[in-house]
């Protein structure tokens, strides 16, 4: 990532940051959408599984969109929450953290262990414009029928494709490919998935 200074860009930062590009988070509206977020999240993690129908208005309310059947176990964690999009039939457990500045989606059918990490937020390495408080993000995309286990990190600008399963406490820093199961820090394929493949008696 390069450095980069207001200059001659006439844009907002919010503008920026919808753009992908890098910005500064002082911009009004990008502090305004983020407590907005803050107040609807904190709602959410406040209710209980009988509570099901509040939980589902909030996330509608939160969410860029949710599919039907699909259910968050608080507590939940975003950015800004409208840049998520959700399949149907998805399960989230405890401890999502999904940092939405880009976007991140989610197909049908995802199983997500707990304490997963979704980021898509980057920071400049060299030391001045980091300092000056640029930033950026890349989305993030997982695919419909992807098992991510307990503790999962998939960083900024990853897609992962269909049916893959991640085993738990991966790190995944790069795209993986649809039916593999891929592992470790980095995650790395470890093997194809066939159609007889069972469930097996523990995560990979």
């Amino acid at each position: 990532m390069t450095s980069d200074t207001r200059g001659d860009d006439t844009r907002t930062m919010y503008d920026r940051m919808l753009a992908g590009d890098l910005y500064i988070a002082d911009d009004p509206r990008i502090l305004e959408a983020s407590a907005a977020a803050i107040d609807l999240i904190t709602a959410y993690n406040a209710t209980t599984p009988r509570q099901e129908p509040l939980r589902r208005l909030i996330l509608e309310q939160l969410l860029g969109s949710i599919g039907e059947g699909s259910g968050i176990r608080a507590p939940f964690y975003v950015d800004l929450g409208s840049r998520i999009r959700i399949g149907a039939r998805t399960f989230a457990n405890f401890g999502l953290v999904a940092l939405d500045v880009a976007p991140i989606t989610i197909g049908d059918d995802v199983m997500i262990g707990p304490n997963v990490q979704l980021l898509t937020p980057t920071h400049p390495i060299a030391p001045g414009p980091r300092r000056d408080k640029w930033e950026a993000a890349e989305p993030i995309t997982i695919g419909n029928n992807v098992w991510l286990g307990g503790g999962v990190i998939v960083l900024p600008g990853v897609t992962i494709g269909e049916n893959t399963v991640v085993g738990a406490g991966s790190v995944v820093t790069k795209d993986l490919p649809a039916n593999v199961v891929a592992v470790g820090n980095p995650a790395r394929v470890i093997r194809t998935l066939e159609d007889d493949d069972v469930v097996p008696e523990r995560q990979p």
